[in-house]
């Protein structure tokens, strides 16, 4: 099940569990929000394209941080006229977890966060092997080295020559 659901001016298409990020939402974050701008939504092989919304559809959602994007360099030149302009940028972004896409009707069944953090440790089964960690690297001592020496051949002066 997906939907297509336009969020602060932008659409996206969203399915349940996905992390999207929008622009920075009026909410806190872990607070549960709602989007009634359901563009389109398929569910169970039917696909409901709304005139300009579908009836009774909602998108259920929660807001896992506010965050700031990537910094955007702007440069402006113009040939000749001695004319440059940088400028930097950093786009304000909120990130969200989708919960459900609801149609009419339907209520909101909430996900678990335990399911949608990949940086979480698992613990080792007992029947598991134990990873073995490797060795120290061998640090070798470094050689001696005699210092060259140089050959220094003087020069002859003219007065030297003759």
């Amino acid at each position: 099940m997906y939907a297509v659901v336009e969020i602060a001016g932008q659409q996206f298409k969203v399915a349940r569990g996905q992390k999207v990020y929008v622009h920075r939402l009026e909410a806190n974050e872990g607070t549960q929000v709602e989007f009634d701008r359901v563009l389109l939504m398929e569910k169970n092989g039917s696909v409901m394209v709304g005139q300009p919304t579908v009836d009774g559809a909602k998108v259920a959602a929660t807001v896992v941080a506010h965050v700031k994007g990537d910094k955007v360099a702007v440069f402006k030149k113009k040939r000749r006229k001695t004319y440059q302009k940088w400028n930097n940028h950093r786009q304000f972004f909120t990130q969200i977890l989708i919960q459900d896409v609801l149609a009419k009707g339907e209520s909101v069944k909430t996900l678990l966060n335990a399911e949608f953090k990949p940086w979480t440790l698992r613990k080792p089964d007992a029947n598991e092997t134990p990873v073995v960690e490797a060795a120290a690297p061998v640090v070798e001592e470094p050689k001696q080295v005699k210092p060259k020496t140089r050959k220094t051949t003087a020069k002859k002066t003219k007065t030297e020559e003759s």
